[in-house]
């Protein structure tokens, strides 16, 4: 018996090492400086939701009223905050330029303001050190929709002018943390959630409704920090719902970001309604335009975002599409691909139906190789994470969704790793690298 898993060790092996040569590509044909990793974010990974002084989160409160694919929480989660330095070995051993993770407020700073919480400060020097002890760029992000549940219920968070000094004072305590670790002082940007619009078909109806889908659902977020203003079909469509900048405020949101963070998993088709919207519905139906399938995820009911099958992913290429676009419209600033990846509904992370994920490496080689068209035509793209490192509790898919190089058993309280054939996979295609890391030079969004 042990001799047959041993040709099963190496025929995947095999596998895995000729994965990149018979794509026609390879890690060297990308810029020196170009930076490979893999993504997480600190709600849906860490666990110990409870300990060492963390207060909840606005998602924490969210989950825990059933409101989450199959009621599951990120209580514990693949509990990443006791088992970090597992999961720093193996992200070394898969030969990762740099690791995406977020920063829990809550963990830091409970309340959101006031009182920082010694613990959680140094949780993340620990999580940060270890990165830098193995070579591995720490890539952060300061807020992955987990802003502290104190600040929603003392202001409505986002909603008042007094969020803004609360973050620039977590901002800042991160900065004055963390920032020693940092080759380049760190640099700041915006991620957005990036699917590919395009018509259902060449009607005039649906060209149209597909460009107000862009203008409502990228344009929204790009036109304010690059041209200190919204859209103007939204202007109109909106009025005075809209807020209005004034001539300070533009001049503050022109060029305030180093670099932009995509995370695109799909292209979705989009048609013209047929239905009149009611005033209740959320404003962002005034883009009067639906989307259907196009991939896993699909908006229903007027433009809302639902996950309509968790095991369904696109087969279409959209990032040179939107690279085009950004670089175009947006005077071409730095970009990197912060979340690209698979999911998949084996429940058994030890099972070989799981394992053999021979469709999660065909995505990952075939939008890592459709980067290459959008370097050599221009576009200034720096960076690729695969979403995700490691299973994790995922926004739309809880526990059923999978989208791991490294398999977890959620099941097992010890929550074991269990590395797939596709971080075998990225592990060959990375260990083309010539590229050499000295200190990390950490980007924070």
């Amino acid at each position: 018996m042990p001799s047959c898993f041993f040709l099963l060790f190496l025929v995947i092996k095999h596998i895995s090492a000729t994965a990149s040569s018979d794509s026609g590509f390879s890690r060297h044909d990308f810029p020196p400086d170009f930076v490979f990793g893999a993504g997480s974010s600190a709600y849906q990974v860490e666990g110990a939701a409870a300990e060492d002084g963390r207060k909840p989160s606005m998602w924490d409160t969210f989950v825990h009223a059933g409101k989450a694919y199959g009621n599951g929480t990120g209580d514990i989660a693949a509990d990443q905050y006791h088992k970090y330095k597992e999961d720093v070995k193996l992200m070394f051993e898969m030969g990762l330029d740099a690791y995406r993770f977020s920063i829990s407020w809550s963990r830091v700073i409970p309340d959101g303001y006031g009182a920082v919480n010694p613990k959680g400060l140094n949780y993340y020097h620990n999580l940060i050190n270890e990165l830098v002890n193995y070579g591995i760029e720490p890539h952060v992000t300061l807020s992955h929709f987990d802003i502290p549940q104190g600040l929603q219920d003392d202001y409505k968070g986002f909603e008042s002018p007094k969020f803004i000094e609360d973050f620039t004072a977590y901002a800042d305590l991160c900065f004055k943390e963390y920032g020693d670790k940092e080759k380049q002082q760190g640099k700041i940007g915006i991620t957005l959630l990036a699917f590919w619009y395009e018509p259902l078909t060449n009607s005039v109806i649906n060209i149209a409704a597909t460009k107000k889908a862009i203008a409502f659902l990228i344009d929204w977020l790009m036109e304010p920090i690059v041209y200190g203003r919204y859209p103007a079909i939204m202007r109109r469509n909106l009025g005075s719902s809209l807020p209005h900048f004034t001539e300070k405020e533009s001049n503050l949101l022109k060029g305030s970001f180093d670099f932009i963070g995509l995370n695109h998993y799909a292209v979705v088709k989009v048609d013209e309604p047929t239905a009149t919207p009611s005033v209740q519905d959320d404003n962002m139906i005034d883009t009067r335009a639906n989307a259907v399938p196009a991939g896993r995820f699909r908006i229903l009911e007027r433009n809302i975002f639902r996950l309509k099958r968790p095991e369904q992913n696109s087969s279409e290429i959209g990032i040179p599409k939107m690279l085009r676009y950004i670089k175009q419209k947006y005077k071409n600033p730095t970009v990197l691909i912060h979340e690209n990846g698979y999911a998949t509904d084996n429940g058994d992370p030890s099972s070989p139906a799981s394992y053999l994920d021979t469709k999660r490496i065909e995505f990952i080689r075939n939008n890592i190789q459709s980067l290459l068209e959008s370097i050599r035509n221009g576009s200034n793209l720096k960076g690729y994470f695969v979403w995700s490192f490691l299973d994790c509790f995922e926004s739309f898919g809880g526990y059923i969704s999978h989208f791991g190089l490294i398999g977890v058993d959620f099941k097992d309280t010890n929550r074991k790793r269990y590395p797939r054939l596709s971080s075998y996979w990225y592990s060959s295609f990375l260990a083309n690298n010539t590229r050499k890391i000295e200190t990390s030079s950490a980007f924070v969004e």
